[in-house]
């Protein structure tokens, strides 16, 4: 039966199961731990549910393995994990929305402050309150997403009614191109980062995400923080990837059937069997986050899963609630309705399978499984 659920439902009403390794992620976040001198600390994004892992749960084994510092988005994952984690810090990625820094306060929650209104108003509160609460100053360094421009920071950071009413707990930045550790905006960005910081010593600094992390110690500073690494993402494209996957998405088979060649499957007719084949059709589909973009066609291969060792190409589009699968290599014995199929794993990876859609893992790992079983234990 599912282990998350308050009104325990039948396994096998379950179209498909997705199995979470927590010692995993917390293995993950010691290697990446063990990249850093003493001095810097590692940190960690739970974000997006935990990259789909399971905020709570992925929370709790992060902290048990000497993780102190949290990053999320939007401010309702921030509450969230205040609930699960009472003693962390937690820091709101997005940032301080208008009217909104009681709220901060009360649940203990540091916004990364990443416009100068933010700050002005941050400021403000704490002005009014007779009081200083920590947040964090998001510096923009190249991305041109969130974040002060090198102006605007300088400006506000030597304002006394801006950065006296409270101190900076962390001054960070984030990465553009750090999948790629060779492209020259990481040393751009590295170099303006540090120009811009260093008339402020007395206040910690951060930029390293994942690839941060693997791309040297030029990237450390006082704090990191890994997010697709942790949950076995591939941080650098043209490296091997080190981290242990996490997660296993399976499906059931619910019909094996008989396709003559020459006949087309799937919606649109776009993909015809060079042979005569057999396939098997799966409980799964674009609505529990195997991408539509996989889908194959007479033109193009699509994404696969794995049978008992056995690769099965997806024949076809990937529809809502079901894929096809090429089983005619298949043994029989391994093709019993009702039998899983691994559609990401430690025989799928997802940066792998992503590939086929041609986006990245964080979209597949965010998106997986929303309506299978959830497991904690083993990829057994």
């Amino acid at each position: 039966m599912s282990s998350t659920s308050n009104h325990p439902i039948p396994s096998g009403l379950y179209g498909g199961r997705l199995t979470i390794d927590l010692d995993a992620i917390s293995d993950n976040w010691a290697y990446l731990r063990g990249k850093l001198n003493g001095a810097t600390e590692c940190a960690a994004a739970l974000k997006a549910d935990a990259y789909g892992t399971g905020q709570e749960k992925a929370g709790q084994a992060l902290f048990s393995a000497g993780c102190r510092t949290f990053f999320v988005a939007v401010p309702t994952e921030a509450l969230a994990l205040r609930q699960t984690l009472p003693d962390a810090v937690i820091y709101a990625l997005d940032g301080l929305f208008p009217g909104t820094a009681e709220h901060f306060v009360e649940h203990r929650i540091r916004p990364v402050l990443g416009s100068f209104e933010e700050v002005v108003e941050w400021a403000e509160f704490c002005k009014v309150a007779g009081k200083s609460f920590e947040a964090a100053v998001h510096v923009d360094t190249g991305i041109h997403r969130l974040g002060l421009a090198p102006a605007e920071f300088s400006a506000a950071m030597n304002d006394p009614d801006l950065i006296g009413p409270f101190e900076p707990s962390l001054i960070m930045s984030h990465l553009a191109c750090g999948s790629t550790p060779e492209h020259p905006m990481n040393d751009r960005q590295l170099k303006l980062f540090r120009e811009i910081t260093e008339p402020f010593p007395q206040f910690p600094k951060s930029l390293a995400n994942s690839a941060g992390v693997l791309m040297g110690s030029d990237y450390h500073f006082d704090l990191v923080r890994p997010g697709i690494s942790l949950y076995g993402g591939q941080a650098i494209e043209t490296a091997t990837n080190p981290m242990k996957p996490v997660a296993k998405v399976e499906a059931r088979i619910m019909i094996v059937r008989d396709v003559p060649k020459g006949d087309t499957i799937g919606y649109g007719a776009r993909h015809t069997a060079k042979r005569a084949l057999k396939n098997a059709v799966v409980a799964a589909g674009y609505a529990d986050g195997l991408l539509r973009r996989a889908s194959a066609s007479d033109e193009q291969s699509g994404g696969f899963g794995m049978i008992g060792g056995y690769k099965a190409p997806i024949l076809g589009r990937i529809s809502m609630d079901m894929i096809t699968l090429d089983v005619t290599d298949v043994p029989e014995k391994l093709l019993q309705r009702g039998a899983f199929v691994e559609m990401l794993g430690p025989n799928v990876a997802a940066t792998e399978l992503a590939a086929y859609a041609e986006t990245i893992d964080y979209e597949y790992l965010t998106s997986l499984g929303q309506r299978f079983e959830r497991v904690y234990g083993p990829l057994t």
